[in-house]
């Protein structure tokens, strides 16, 4: 059963970088077909996808972030990285990785979620 989880900090400065973490267990995510991906929801509103990296290790994003926000995988730890540089309060949302075998549009494995806070 593959299994997935978010880690990083839960307060960051405006100005500052944001990285988070997804561990993955139960398969590597070199497997093809998987698709692995960030997705956020900010308070009040729905999802939003922000980016996600092949099982090749090609990565995509979202074209509204996609000058502030990098994807990266470390395949000897089984994990895939979020970094999101000059966040703002904007930024604050509930942070999930998910992945599964249909690319953006539908999920099989979900993390728990992860809130993050952009405040001084």
């Amino acid at each position: 059963q593959v299994q997935l989880q978010e880690s990083g900090p839960g307060l960051v400065k405006p100005s500052q970088t944001l990285s988070l973490t997804c561990t993955v267990s139960g398969g590597p995510i070199t497997t093809s077909p998987y698709y692995w991906s960030w997705i956020r929801r900010p308070p009040g509103k729905g999802l939003e996808w922000m980016g996600g990296i092949q099982y090749t290790g090609t990565p995509d994003h979202s074209p509204s972030l996609k000058t502030r926000t990098s994807i990266s995988r470390n395949t000897s730890k089984n994990q895939f990285t979020l970094q999101m540089n000059s966040v703002t309060p904007e930024d604050t949302a509930v942070y999930y990785c998910a992945g599964g075998t249909m690319g953006r549009d539908e999920y099989d494995y979900w993390g728990q979620g992860t809130q993050v806070t952009v405040s001084s």
